[in-house]
């Protein structure tokens, strides 16, 4: 990882859109602080699209894709997308209401398994506002578990066909055939007409945690870690391009600034 002073300022001055991630990431220790929310106002001002990309319930993405100053935001992992259009809230899922529902019938069962096994485990305070997934807190709402525990949580859902991830806060397991990074994709193609491939570069990424590590991996020159990132170091086999000096919200502020600053003709 190369330190965020040695962005290169083409890099900067090409970037259309901001993905990122929000838990630890734009928020700190669960609030957003006034220079984070500031940063989000800047890019919008500077022509700097962001777009949180996040593992948190379809409730929560309806409120930030009306109230924050974003271009958009990809809830649920991956598995919708609301923005605000001249007309109202777009809401766009990859999966009907029927097959949602069939999803989460199946999700109940391994709630039950995952408290059964691992009893100080909670179920998130956002379950009831989410279309896909379950989420399983291990430390946003209950002490902090072991993470042996959050890993065993994890292999609970993949033993049983559905897909995990490990964010922050809690671990995040849905049935589907979707994640953040074939989201984000799908995204650069139909509001910024821009090839995935040939153009990725034209888009970034900001996160803080195992489950953005996709998106590392792909956004190969143009990923950024907030400096708590380096906490799950061992768990993360491909780091980001770049690392911020400050954690959480102080980061993602950083980073905004940077690019913008970068971007300012000299």
């Amino acid at each position: 990882m190369k330190a965020l002073s040695e962005l290169d300022p083409r890099l900067a001055g090409e970037l259309v859109c901001l993905f990122t991630d929000i838990d630890e990431t734009v928020s700190t220790a669960g609030k957003i602080t006034a220079r984070a929310y500031s940063a989000l106002w800047r890019a919008q001002e500077a022509g700097l699209a962001v777009v949180p990309v996040t593992g948190r319930p379809a409730g929560w993405c309806d409120h930030i894709a009306r109230m924050w100053p974003v271009h958009g935001v990809i809830g649920e992992n991956g598995g919708l997308v609301f923005r605000m259009e001249e007309g109202g809230m777009r809401r766009s899922f990859l999966y009907d209401a029927e097959t949602r529902a069939t999803f989460r019938r199946r999700l109940e069962e391994l709630r039950a398994r995952i408290r059964e096994e691992i009893p100080a485990a909670g179920i998130a305070s956002d379950q009831s506002y989410r279309e896909y997934d379950l989420a399983v807190d291990f430390c946003e709402d209950v002490p902090a578990l072991p993470r042996e525990q959050v890993l065993r949580i994890k292999r609970i859902f993949e033993e049983h066909g559905a897909t995990a991830k490990i964010s922050s806060i809690h671990v995040n397991g849905w049935y589907g055939e979707f994640d953040k990074l074939s989201a984000a994709k799908s995204y650069m193609r139909e509001f910024f007409d821009l090839d995935p491939d040939r153009d990725r570069d034209r888009c970034a990424f900001a996160g803080d945690s195992p489950n953005d590590e996709p998106m590392f991996r792909w956004f190969v020159r143009s990923s950024f870690g907030v400096a708590n990132l380096r906490r799950f170091e061992n768990l993360v086999d491909t780091m980001p391009a770049y690392i911020c000096s400050l954690e959480s919200g102080a980061g993602f502020a950083e980073l905004v600034e940077t690019i913008l600053n970068l971007r300012i003709p000299r």
